[in-house]
């Protein structure tokens, strides 16, 4: 297992983190601008690197991609649909029904023909003709309500979300599908970017039983546990026999591995995330794709009672004495990008409203009204035992008690420890996290860590006046209107410090110069369907 900060941080999504989406395509016709301008993090953008050169595509051969992480399942019901947790195995099985296209920035159609509303409560779903699954079923709007049924019975990534929306799905015809929600939600198009929009097949069964059955443009072929996934080229799929006859998924044991391997061609793709690792690959006029997570450098206050985070003075100290600058620095070799605003300069919805600046008096302050009050000070700050996440630990227990703070670092021998710790057992004042807020809609991950009704709270704070600013952000019609509630939204955290956040990333899929028309769809997700090597 990938023992480093960044497998800690999305290993945890694979337990039920939700996620939102991102994704975008690399073709002929799109594809971009070369080399980034600079290579600091916090200069960074989403979207894509280099050129698609085109050409006559080849047939045949086999695509090799270091994954992040290898999935538990190949349920989207059960497996968040995320590169990081094993989407892009499940999204070139299922496909999904639409798709975040990063360069309009705009969800469109992919199985679906066409989505439209008149009020953004009534959804008209039109599905394209001739789309089948691998056993040969035809995928109709009876197939699409059904996968979905079942997706909003389990403890899915985005059932909740799904759950406190859909009223009902109708089905008048085979190729329409009538979603009705009980609030406006302009953004509902995404949510059929991810799990509920892959499609399971009647024939996928159940439990230990269950057998990947989707409408994608590949077939799970063999799958050696700890090792790799390969997946077999369909010559029935809906937009055409891919081009390659394989995928196949390897699983090293950490992003460095992939990188080395890919200078040395043995693998055609290598995903990427931690800083300083963006940083170099960024100096060498790669072919890829960044897509940014917002706060996915951060860390979970548990904020119940009896507990240091329960004081919202504590809370607010900790985020104004932590340096995220400094911190990120430390942790990664010397990268940038830290920074305490939760969608910083390159996002859409950056606003006027800053962060916490780093303020150790004011920190100083707050720290000695709750020592005065009882507070003893002492707080335990949970990280992994990788070497970032070593440093990291080191960088928040100096900078806390540079302004007065007790603290003791508890570093987790491996990443089902720090899950038990966080999520089992709630055994924990401060613990690293990610919370990856994604650019196109981030209201799924918001939803579900910062709603009071949310399933990944694990002790965090919540209030009245953040969950009507998350629901004010989804019934919100227009983009400029939803930008001016997520600078409220960036004030209530300033105010109320739910997480401590101490910067994004940049996940960064990158391929070969003779790799072409790859396609993404989702939390960094790539789809092969028109993939092929030169």
């Amino acid at each position: 297992m990938n023992r480093t900060r960044s497998t800690k941080l999305h290993a945890l999504v694979a337990v039920g983190l939700a996620a939102a989406l991102v994704a975008g395509c690399s073709s002929a016709e799109s594809g971009g601008g070369g080399k980034q301008d600079a290579v600091d993090l916090s200069s960074i953008r989403e979207g894509f690197l280099g050129k698609d050169k085109g050409g006559d595509a080849v047939e045949g051969g086999t695509l090799s991609m270091a994954s992040f992480a290898e999935p538990r399942s190949l349920d989207p019901a059960v497996t968040i649909a995320a590169l990081t947790t094993g989407g892009s195995e499940m999204l070139n099985i299922y496909d999904s029904l639409m798709r975040y296209d990063a360069n309009d920035q705009s969800f469109v159609p992919q199985m679906a023909e066409g989505i439209s509303t008149e009020d953004n409560i009534t959804w008209t779903l039109k599905l394209r003709d001739g789309v089948l699954f691998s056993d040969g079923s035809t995928l109709d709007s009876a197939a699409v309500k059904a996968s979905q049924e079942r997706y909003a019975s389990m403890p899915a990534p985005e059932a909740a979300l799904w759950n406190a929306n859909v009223t009902t799905v109708e089905t008048p015809d085979a190729s329409t599908v009538v979603y009705t929600l009980n609030k406006p939600w302009v953004q509902f198009p995404g949510i059929l970017t991810t799990g509920p929009g892959m499609i399971v097949g009647k024939a996928s069964g159940a439990g230990e039983t269950f057998k990947p059955v989707g409408a994608g443009p590949f077939t799970l072929g063999k799958w050696a546990p700890q090792e790799s996934l390969t997946l077999d080229a369909r010559k029935d799929y809906w937009g055409g026999k891919p081009k390659l006859d394989a995928v196949k998924f390897v699983y090293l044991p950490n992003a460095q591995t992939a990188i080395d391997s890919q200078a040395k061609g043995e693998i055609d793709v290598a995903f990427i995330r931690e800083p300083n690792q963006v940083e170099d690959a960024l100096k060498n006029d790669p072919h890829g794709v960044v897509n940014m997570t917002a706060a996915q450098n951060s860390a979970l206050i548990n904020a119940s009672e009896g507990r240091p985070g329960a004081d919202p003075r504590v809370r607010k100290a900790m985020q104004l004495a932590i340096d995220t600058q400094l911190l990120t620095e430390r942790a990664f070799s010397g990268a940038g990008g830290g920074s305490p605003t939760i969608f910083p300069e390159y996002s859409r919805w950056h606003g006027k409203t800053q962060g916490l600046a780093y303020d150790p008096e004011a920190a100083k302050k707050l720290l000695a009204e709750a020592k005065a009050d009882g507070f003893d000070g002492k707080i335990e700050y949970t990280d992994g035992s990788d070497p970032a996440s070593r440093e990291t630990a080191l960088a928040v227990k100096a900078l806390l008690e540079a302004v007065g703070f007790e603290v003791e670092t508890v570093l987790t021998r491996t990443v089902a420890d720090l899950i038990t710790k966080v999520v089992v057992d709630r055994d924990y004042d401060v613990s690293a996290w990610g919370h990856s807020f994604r650019e196109p809609d981030p209201i799924p991950k918001m939803f579900a860590i910062l709603h009071s009704t949310g399933t990944q709270l694990y002790g965090s704070q919540t209030s009245p006046e953040m969950d009507a600013l998350l629901e004010k952000f989804q019934v919100a019609p227009t983009y400029e209107e939803q930008k001016a509630v997520m600078d409220e939204i960036q004030q209530r955290v300033n105010e109320d410090v739910p997480f401590l956040t101490f910067g994004p990333y940049a996940e960064t899929v990158l391929w070969n110069d003779n790799v072409r028309g790859v396609l993404g769809a989702g939390n960094s997700m790539v789809l092969y369907a028109k993939a092929w090597k030169s």
